[in-house]
């Protein structure tokens, strides 16, 4: 079945239809058109979103990164990214592979459609000026037949009238015979007339109108065909992508899965594991008997009178330091300022670096050695006097490192025997600061009673080596204050080596400034003139108060 016969006298509706189908085209061209723009939106929005939650420093740079739970969503994230991608993938092809095409398109078939509509109205009004001089010419014989009846009349009555001259009788018959022959001419132009019409509207309606017909339909017909496949390039871009997509969805699901809390609580112990050792038992003190102490032995709390001043508990603040505030530090370059564990790991990866620095810088001399050797073999290849600043460089950066190399692997020793130090300390370690050594002397400004109890401590065993490597960070956590003024003087009356977190170093008959009391735990803080401070033993110094 075919339009040319069956829709024959449906010019109009062919044409209303036909309009129909390109307008359906433009419309399904615009709505791809916005969906290529809600695709592209929200890629861009995905890609701001991950954007906002990836993190901002780099892996190595970031703790957290090592948690698989922090790792697990960098990989949602990524996967998310790809995702947009693909959406961005998925407008791309829809924009160039419909929107253009079906536009293109669309702009074909209506010149298309416009030439067969001009070509089959040229035809009407052929048709229609045929049948104007077809009832031209039938109107004509139609007069023609009239005048020529009247005419014959017109010459049979004066032929018949005896009153009517001759001349009048033959004048009306020629007038009539005129008039019958122009009927007669009329009537074969008519005749022709219509033959040639019926011709030509036979033309129109079975052969001319069918074609044009028919070429409309096979235009509309070629349309919607594109249409539909159209149609399904929507779905096409969709599945060019799914494998990608399942990829990413797959990738979400993995990473999901990829948590584990047990190795993410290992992760965080081997972060920030100090090393250090658990503090020992706090130690009772006795504030009913009163505390006769020297100048030299006690904190400021003693009064310059002599007389002892008894410690309320106002007066025992010490702090236990995993509860407590961090103390304020300044970044050194062999990280003593973190914890040993820490530090054994820092400079474990900076001697790490420093050799892979070396090994590269050794690997560039070799290979510049060569490549003299070679210009010396075969000049034209190049000046090997030009190499010798590279070399010089390159020695004198070896030199550098392996300096660099030693001292890590110093500070990297001292890191690992203090961790190995702390590991072997038990939980009833001393934690009190040494007392003075036996073979000081006694104080000679003490007062006489309190110069039997010096005797008494001087008789006492000198502290170990290890009661001096007792982290003083586990019994203060205090913020050293910064820009603090001195709240008195002090000199040191024995030597102390200040070996552990917290401490400071200071030589005998040194002149020291007071920073801090002591708050009742035998402990007081000092500044050196030479800059640094850090708390000793009370019982280390000679004190004077402002």
């Amino acid at each position: 079945m075919d339009w040319g016969t069956e829709l024959w006298d449906q010019f109009e509706v062919i044409e209303r239809h036909t309009q129909w189908g390109l307008d359906l085209l433009d419309r399904y061209v615009k709505f791809v058109k916005e969906r290529t723009e809600v695709e592209q939106a929200y890629a861009k929005q995905l890609r701001n979103l991950v954007k906002k939650y990836l993190p901002k420093r780099p892996a190595k740079d970031d703790p957290e990164s090592k948690f698989s739970q922090q790792q697990s969503f960098v990989q949602i994230l990524q996967e998310v990214n790809d995702f947009a991608g693909q959406r961005e993938l998925v407008a791309e092809n829809l924009s160039v592979h419909v929107c253009l095409e079906l536009a293109k398109y669309s702009q074909e078939m209506k010149q298309e459609r416009k030439m067969h509509f001009q070509e089959g109205r040229r035809a009407q009004q052929q048709l229609e000026s045929g049948f104007k001089q077809l009832e031209n010419s039938k109107r004509k014989f139609e007069r023609d037949c009239r005048e020529a009846e009247k005419a014959a009349q017109t010459a049979e009555r004066l032929d018949q009238d005896i009153n009517a001259t001759k001349a009048d009788v033959e004048k009306a018959k020629q007038q009539a015979h005129l008039r019958s022959h122009m009927a007669e001419e009329s009537k074969n132009e008519y005749a022709a007339q219509l033959q040639r019409f019926n011709r030509d509207q036979a033309h129109f309606y079975f052969s001319q109108m069918p074609q044009i017909f028919d070429k409309l339909q096979d235009m509309d017909e070629r349309r919607a065909t594109h249409l539909g496949a159209g149609y399904g390039l929507l779905s096409e871009a969709e599945l060019q992508v799914l494998p990608i997509i399942t990829k990413c969805l797959e990738g979400m699901k993995v990473a999901a899965a990829a948590v584990d809390s047990k190795n993410d609580s290992q992760v965080l112990i081997e972060l920030n594991k100090s090393g250090f050792a658990r503090p020992g038992d706090v130690e009772f003190e006795d504030f009913s008997q009163p505390m006769n102490r020297t100048h030299s032995d006690s904190s400021l709390g003693t009064p310059s009178d002599g007389r002892p001043e008894l410690r309320g508990p106002g007066r025992s603040r010490a702090k236990r330091w995993p509860f407590g505030k961090k103390n304020k530090t300044v970044v050194t370059e062999d990280f003593s300022h973190l914890p040993p564990e820490q530090q054994r790991k820092r400079l474990q990866q900076q001697l790490e670096e420093r050799n892979r620095e070396l090994q590269k810088e050794i690997d560039q001399r070799e290979a510049l050695k060569k490549m003299k050797d070679v210009y010396e073999k075969t000049p034209q290849m190049g000046d090997p006097t030009s190499l010798e600043p590279q070399i010089v460089e390159t020695l004198n950066n070896i030199e550098r490192l392996k300096l660099e190399v030693q001292k890590y692997e110093a500070w990297l020793a001292e890191a690992e025997s203090r961790v190995l130090s702390n590991r072997g300390d038990s939980l009833s370690r001393h934690t009190r600061p040494p007392d003075p050594p036996a073979s000081a002397p006694p104080d000679s400004s003490s007062s006489s009673n309190s110069g039997s109890q010096e005797n008494k401590e001087s008789c006492e065993e000198p502290p170990l080596e290890e009661g001096q490597d007792t982290p003083i960070y586990t019994e203060f956590d205090e913020d050293f204050e910064e820009s603090a003024s001195p709240i008195g003087h002090c000199v040191a009356i024995y030597h102390f080596e200040g070996s552990s977190e917290g401490t400071i170093s200071m030589a005998e008959g040194e002149d020291l400034s007071l920073m801090e009391e002591d708050k009742g735990d035998g402990w007081t803080r000092v500044r050196r003139k030479q800059g640094g401070e850090g708390y000793v033993p009370t019982s280390y110094l000679r004190v004077t108060l402002n």
